[in-house]
């Protein structure tokens, strides 16, 4: 008998016996390796510089007082000059076709019911004519329907036209200014006086900023919109009707009323539109107290371009740009890369922040959500979906079983 033979026999252990336990520790070592669940994987955020917009720099005009806002964009109203309230002028006529249209709505296309004119209507044109107002000939017995008297009032700025209007939708001057109170008080025009429907009386009397929001208003009526927006107008009896707007069609202008008057000089109420990025802005400005027409229509060209100016298209995300990197501890990376390509419309420089939300994963596929990058934009809120730009997966036999110390700190 060999002496190792001896000594296993003094000490039980046998060839057998080594083998189960060599088969048994693989029985369990196995297991615990190839079935062990993986820690999750936390992402790295990148480094994000948010944008800096350009604060907006206005190019006011050099007389008068003003008012211009983007419509939708209320932190954009902005003021210069006094704030007083001054004679508008033949604007009055905005507000008379706002409360007339209040007592007798048209639609769209409707022309609406038809007035005949009296011959007190007819006197009105001599009337007029020796304030000199503007008139547009009117002869008693003639016809015409709300929609061309509306026409006529606003884009030939016919004070009579005007004066029969209001006369026809509420009987008298006195009921109409009592409408036209009412009218301004219902919508928060606490600054704005309507003595009478032509603009004629210096006692028609806004602020540059309730002109903006009569303006608004304006825009907000299908029919006078329509109307301050068209170049000409045929009525029957009258023939073609020009538009006084002489700014009307260029720089996205779109309206809205002339006014002239010794105690208000050149005012205009304007609106316009204009391309940023993909988003369309309409622009409501008033001018009051200008030299005369062609220097409030250069002035407000320049004041619209600086408002244009104004307006940055920011890009937020590129579609596939990364925002977080994840590491696994079997070397395999992945990136949380934005969903889509966004963009938001800012006006000025509003503060803009970021955030990045991403998710904790033991696997992921190519595609499959990994949180979001949220921006704050001034009071805007924006979040935009993170996705795997490719796939985490298991690392396989051979590392589990390589790695054992990694897969128990995991299990812990």
């Amino acid at each position: 008998m060999s002496l190792t033979a001896s000594r296993r026999r003094r000490t039980g252990i046998t060839g057998g016996t080594i083998g189960i336990a060599i088969v048994a520790a693989v029985a369990i070592y196995l297991p615990l390796t190839l079935l062990a669940p993986l820690s999750t994987v936390s992402a790295t955020p990148a480094a994000i510089t948010d944008p800096t917009p350009a604060p907006v720099a206005f190019a006011w005009p050099a007389h008068g007082a003003s008012a211009v806002e983007a419509v939708g964009y209320p932190q954009s109203l902005a003021v210069n000059g006094s704030t007083d309230a001054l004679p508008i002028a033949s604007i009055s006529k905005i507000i008379t076709s706002l409360v007339v249209l209040e007592a007798k709505p048209l639609a769209l296309d409707e022309a609406g019911p038809t007035i005949t004119f009296s011959a007190a209507d007819a006197a009105l044109v001599k009337k007029y004519q020796s304030v000199n107002g503007k008139t547009v000939p009117m002869v008693a017995g003639a016809s015409m329907s709300e929609r061309d008297l509306l026409g006529v009032a606003l884009l030939a700025s016919a004070n009579n036209y005007a004066a029969v209007l209001a006369d026809w939708a509420y009987g008298s001057d006195g009921a109409f200014v009592t409408a036209a109170k009412a009218w301004l008080a219902s919508h928060g025009l606490a600054h704005t006086t309507l003595l009478e429907p032509t603009g004629l009386n210096p006692g028609n009397r806004s602020t540059t900023t309730d002109l903006v929001s009569i303006g608004k208003l304006a825009l907000g009526s299908p029919v006078v919109a329509r109307i301050v927006s068209t170049p000409s107008l045929t009525v029957p009896g009258v023939g073609t009707v020009n538009n006084g707007n002489a700014l009307l069609g260029h720089d996205g202008v779109e309206g809205i009323k002339t006014g002239t008057l010794d105690q208000a000089g050149a005012c205009l109420l304007f609106a316009a539109e204009f391309l940023v990025g993909g988003t369309t802005i309409t622009v409501v400005g008033a001018v009051l107290g200008g030299v005369d027409h062609p220097a409030v229509n250069a002035d407000v060209r320049a004041l619209l371009a600086s408002v244009k100016a104004g307006f940055h298209d920011v890009k937020l995300t590129s579609r596939g740009e990364s925002f977080a990197t994840y590491s696994t501890p079997w070397k395999q990376k992945a990136r949380a890369v934005a969903l889509r390509t966004t963009s938001i419309v800012v006006w000025s420089n509003p503060k803009v922040a970021s955030s990045v939300v991403t998710k904790s994963v033991y696997l992921a596929r190519k595609g499959s959500p990994a949180g979001q990058v949220v921006f704050t934009v001034g009071d805007q809120k924006v979040s935009v979906p993170l996705e795997f730009d490719r796939g985490l997966q298991d690392p396989g036999a051979w590392w589990r079983l390589t790695n054992p110390g990694t897969l128990l700190a995991a299990s812990r």
